[in-house]
C-alpha cells in the first residue's frame, strides 16, 4: 500500500457564508469530501462548522469542529450516497450521542467510536464538537482484518493502549491547519488494526511511531527513560533500541531533541518564567545542562530566545 500525504490538507468552513445556505453547503461538502449526511442545526440555519480534510492514497482523514447540531445518515441517505466504508470518530471536545438500530451510545472526549458508515445512524452534538475522523474503504478494512461491524465499537483512547493514543496523535497532527507533516498510511492502518483487534503491532515503523507518541505524551517528566518507554508500548528495551537506531538516532538523542525543541517553542512564545523554570518544565533536572545543550542544538542562548519572545509578544 502506498504511503504519502496525497494533496495536503484542505479546509472548508461555513463561517462567513450566507446563514440560510450554511446547512445545505455543509451537507454538500461532506457528501463530496467525507460521508454524506443530513444536518439540522440547533440554532436554525446559522451553523458554524469547519472541516479539514486530508485524502491519503486509500484512507481519508479529517478534523471536524462545529456548533450544536445533529447529523443523520438515514436509509435513504445511505441508498443515495453509499460510502462503502468504515467510519472512525475520535471525540476531542463535547459529549455526543450516537443512535443506531441497536441502541444509543454516548461518546465522551477521549473516546473512539468505530462503525459501518452504511448502517443508518444519528449523531447529536448538543454542546458542539471537535473530533477527528478516519474513513477506511471496506476493502481496505477487510485486508486489515477488521471485524464485521453489526454494531458500533467504542474504545477509551486516553485510558487505552499506547497504540490508540499514537493513532490519535498521528491523525491529529496530520489535519492541523497548514500542516506539512507527512503521514504514513500504512502506519495509520496498522495502528487502527491493533486498536480494534487487540493485536500488538508487528512492524518496526509502527513501534517507532508509538514510542515517539509515548515520549511526546510524557515529555515533561524527568524520570522518562528507555525502560519506561519500552514498558509503556509493550516491547523489550533491546528491541526499542534497535527500532530507534534503524531510524537514525538513539532514543536518548530523540528525547533530548524533542525536549529542547519544546523548550525553544515555549521561550519564543514569551514564557512567563525564567530559563531554568522553562528547562524544568521540559524535563531537565539541571539548569546549566539545559542551557548548554540548548545553545548546542539551536546555536543561540535560551535567555536570548526568551528575551526575543517577550519583546515579540
Amino acid at each position: 500500500m502506498t504511503s504519502g500525504m496525497g494533496t495536503g490538507p484542505v479546509l472548508f468552513s461555513t463561517v462567513g457564508l450566507p446563514e440560510g445556505r450554511r446547512v445545505a453547503l455543509w451537507e454538500e461538502h461532506n457528501a463530496a469530501a467525507l460521508i454524506g449526511v443530513r444536518c439540522r442545526s440547533l440554532r436554525d440555519d446559522a451553523l458554524e462548522a469547519t472541516e479539514i480534510n486530508l485524502q491519503l492514497p486509500h484512507v481519508h482523514l479529517a478534523r471536524v469542529a462545529g456548533g450544536p447540531h445533529v447529523v443523520e445518515r438515514t436509509r435513504s441517505v445511505v441508498r443515495d450516497l453509499p460510502s462503502d466504508a468504515i467510519a472512525c470518530y475520535f471525540a476531542l471536545t463535547g459529549d455526543a450521542f450516537f443512535y443506531h438500530d441497536d441502541g444509543v451510545r454516548v461518546l465522551h472526549p477521549g473516546q473512539l467510536i468505530v462503525c459501518d458508515a452504511d448502517r443508518p445512524f444519528i449523531r447529536g452534538f448538543s454542546q458542539g464538537l471537535e473530533e477527528l475522523a478516519v474513513k477506511v474503504p471496506r476493502s481496505v478494512w477487510r485486508d486489515l482484518g477488521g471485524p464485521r461491524l453489526s454494531q458500533p465499537m467504542v474504545f477509551d483512547v486516553d485510558e487505552g493502549a499506547a497504540q490508540a493514543r499514537a493513532l490519535a496523535r498521528m491523525v491529529d497532527s496530520a489535519v492541523l491547519p497548514k500542516s506539512s507533516r507527512a503521514v504514513d498510511e500504512d502506519i495509520v492502518l496498522e495502528l487502527l488494526g491493533s486498536v480494534v483487534s487487540g493485536r500488538p503491532p508487528t512492524t518496526s515503523a509502527v513501534h517507532l511511531a508509538t514510542a515517539r507518541a509515548y515520549i511526546d505524551e510524557h515529555l515533561t517528566e524527568p524520570g522518562l527513560s528507555a525502560a519506561r518507554v519500552a514498558r509503556g508500548i509493550g516491547v523489550s528495551e533491546r528491541h526499542l533500541s534497535r527500532v530507534f537506531s534503524h531510524g537514525g538516532e538513539s532514543l536518548p538523542q530523540y528525547l533530548l531533541g524533542r525536549r529542547l525543541d519544546r523548550a525553544r517553542s515555549m521561550l519564543a512564545a514569551g514564557w512567563p518564567g525564567s530559563v531554568a523554570e522553562a528547562g524544568a518544565a521540559c524535563g531537565f533536572g539541571s539548569a546549566s545542562y539545559f542551557s548548554h545543550r540548548f545553545k548546542e542544538r539551536h546555536g543561540v542562548g535560551a535567555a536570548d530566545v526568551l528575551r526575543g519572545g517577550r519583546v515579540g509578544g
